[in-house]
C-alpha cells in the first residue's frame, strides 16, 4: 500500500497527459468494479444482519471472535494484497461483509426499524455527494484526509477511554467528530480511487483489479462507519 499511496502522489488527476476518452475508460473500468463490489458488499452486510436478528442467531455469536475475524481480514488485506490473487482478495472482502453483518446484526436490537430506515437514507446522501465532489474536484483532497486520519486516531482513543468512563456526553461528542471524520475521508477515498484509474496502464489490469477490491474496501468502511455514527446521534433507542 506505501508504493501505491506514493505513486499516486504523482497522478493525482486521472488521465493525465493522455486523451479524454483513454481517461474517461479508465475511470469507468475502476470506479465500476470499486462500487460494483463496495455495493455488493453491503447489501450483503444488511441481509446476514437481518438474517441474524429475524432468525435470533446473535444469541449464540461469539462477538469477540466476529471482531477479531474482522480484524485480520482487514489487515492481511491492507498489508498482503500484493501476494493475493484478484479473486482471493475478493472473497476476502465479501468474508469480511458478512461477517461484520453478523456483527451488525444487535443494531435491529438497540434502534428502532425506522431509525435505521432514516439513518441508512442519509448516510446514502451524505455518502453520494462526497463521493462525486471526491471524483470530480480538482483540489487536492489529501490535506482534509490527513486531518481526517488524525481525527479517526482521536476518536479511536477517545472511544477506548470512554469504555471506562461510559461518559454519554463524551459518546455524542466522538459520534459528532466521526460523521465529519468519515464524511472527509469519503472525498478523499474517491479522489484516491480516481487517482488509481491513472495507473491502469502502468500497473496491469491485474493489479488494478486488486487495487479496486481495496478501494471497494475503503469506502465500504467509510460508509458503515458514516451510517453507525449518524444512528447515534439520530437513534432513539428501544
Amino acid at each position: 500500500m506505501i508504493d501505491f499511496q506514493d505513486r499516486i502522489k504523482d497522478h493525482r488527476y486521472v488521465g493525465e497527459g493522455t486523451g479524454t476518452e483513454v481517461r474517461e475508460r479508465a475511470v469507468s473500468n475502476v470506479f465500476r468494479l470499486v462500487y460494483g463490489w463496495m455495493f455488493l458488499g453491503l447489501a450483503l452486510s444488511g441481509g446476514v444482519a437481518y438474517m441474524f436478528f429475524r432468525t435470533e442467531a446473535y444469541k449464540s455469536v461469539n462477538f469477540t471472535l466476529l471482531i477479531i475475524l474482522e480484524l485480520a481480514l482487514v489487515l492481511i488485506l491492507s498489508f498482503c494484497f500484493q501476494k493475493l490473487s484478484y479473486w482471493v482478495a475478493l472473497g476476502m472482502f465479501l468474508l469480511y461483509a458478512a461477517l461484520n453483518g453478523a456483527t451488525l446484526s444487535v443494531i435491529f436490537l438497540a434502534y428502532q426499524i425506522g431509525t435505521i430506515q432514516n439513518a441508512f437514507f442519509l448516510t446514502a446522501g451524505i455518502f453520494a455527494i462526497m463521493a462525486i465532489y471526491g471524483t470530480v474536484t480538482k483540489s487536492d483532497c489529501s490535506k482534509v484526509g490527513s486531518i481526517c486520519v488524525v481525527g479517526l486516531i482521536g476518536i479511536v482513543i477517545a472511544s477506548v477511554v470512554n469504555i471506562f468512563l461510559k461518559s454519554s456526553g463524551l459518546d455524542w461528542a466522538i459520534s459528532l467528530i466521526a460523521i465529519a471524520v468519515f464524511t472527509g475521508l469519503t472525498m478523499w477515498d474517491a479522489q484516491k480511487i480516481k487517482a488509481m484509474a491513472a495507473l491502469e496502464s502502468e500497473l496491469g489490469r491485474d493489479t488494478v483489479r486488486k487495487l479496486s477490491v481495496m478501494g471497494a474496501l475503503m469506502l465500504y468502511l467509510d460508509f458503515v462507519n458514516l451510517f453507525l455514527s449518524l444512528l447515534r446521534v439520530m437513534g432513539r433507542r428501544k
